[in-house]
């Protein structure tokens, strides 16, 4: 599974990607979500101009308060925890089933 990032436009306040994988949805709804709750960001969503034939446009817009580029590390950072709180959650329920019989 091999994802693609071409970089659209890049300023001190915006920030736009598209992200080529065969899950349209997923990672860009993802980032977008954590990225509005950042301070500083003003605008973020994702774009697909066709769901066949096209990927989504990710953008990002700040206040200029902050970059763009630093909101989305911050959002990476933050996916990487979540992944890892999940992971820990889902192998406890698996034990706890294990035990239970289930």
């Amino acid at each position: 599974m091999s994802i693609r990032i071409e970089l659209k436009k890049l300023t001190d306040k915006e920030l736009r990607f598209v992200i080529y994988d065969e899950d349209k949805h997923s990672l860009p709804n993802l980032i977008t979500k954590l990225a509005l709750k950042k301070p500083g960001v003003t605008f973020s969503a994702y774009i697909i101009e066709h769901p066949i034939v096209s990927y989504p446009e990710v953008v990002i817009l700040t206040d200029g308060s902050r970059s763009p580029v630093e909101v989305l590390e911050e959002v990476v950072n933050e996916i990487r925890t979540l992944v890892e709180q999940f992971s820990i959650k889902f192998e406890e329920a698996l034990k706890n089933a294990v035990k239970k019989g289930k």
